[in-house]
């Protein structure tokens, strides 16, 4: 665990001027090098998000294997696709992983009760903030850092990701080992290495988050665009 000096604002060590170092260190290495300096580093104050696509089927099997007992979460929204939980099931029994659900405070029925019903049709950013943002930063609040798997070739929203960079909404450092990585390179490490993935992402799905938001691509390169087709939307906000 991280011993920090209580003199050192967390916050203020790890300014963007402060990380321009480990970045440049960790800028074209294999990912697993990341993963072992914060795993080994942070141990339990450390935390990996999965919404169950390719890159996060990676990334857990690369910490699986690295330290085990890792924490590994998924934001439960309660609209998540069968074939999504289907595939978490799967890999809990292939790499021995026990997931931590990360709940919403409310349940549909009382969103609806306050909100509306089918409030993703009209309100797509207030739902997700309900279901996704407000949970995750309460599940990160007494964590050190997060490993996330997104990439830079994913979307326009996402070409700057940082290897490290810092979460100024969570508070905490935001790790990205696959930043570099491209969709060849996630999918040949699932073939090599025999992962089972979901299957929907053979059915036209470029992306899959909660099934109300998530539209086939229609043949679009964008990863992001299978997600809230109709709005001017590419992000649920945990990413910015």
């Amino acid at each position: 665990m991280v011993k920090m000096d209580d003199s050192l604002n967390y916050a203020e060590r790890w300014r963007p001027g402060n990380l321009a170092g480990l970045n440049k260190r960790f800028e074209g290495a294999e990912p697993e090098k990341l993963l072992r300096w914060a795993l080994h580093t942070y141990q339990e104050d450390v935390a990996m998000a999965t919404g169950f696509g390719a890159s996060g089927v990676v990334l857990m099997d690369m910490v699986a294997r690295i330290r085990p007992k890792t924490t590994i979460f998924y934001l439960n929204t309660d609209l998540l696709f069968p074939e999504t939980l289907a595939l978490r099931d799967q890999l809990a029994e292939r790499l021995d992983i026990t997931f931590t659900s990360v709940h919403s405070a409310i349940s549909l029925g009382t969103q609806a009760a306050m909100y509306g019903e089918q409030l993703w049709q009209r309100s797509p950013d207030l739902c997700c903030k309900l279901r996704k943002v407000e949970p995750l930063r309460r599940f990160l609040a007494d964590k050190k850092a997060w490993v996330t798997g997104i990439r830079r070739d994913q979307s326009a929203t996402r070409a700057n990701t940082a290897m490290i960079g810092w979460d100024d909404a969570n508070r905490l450092l935001k790790l990205s080992p696959l930043a570099g990585w491209t969709k060849k390179d996630v999918w040949k490490y699932i073939y090599e290495r025999d992962l089972p993935y979901n299957p929907l992402l053979d059915q036209g799905y470029t992306s899959l988050g909660c099934l109300p938001c998530t539209r086939r691509a229609n043949g679009a390169t964008d990863e992001r665009a299978s997600r809230w087709v109709g709005f001017e939307k590419v992000e649920c906000g945990i990413h910015g």
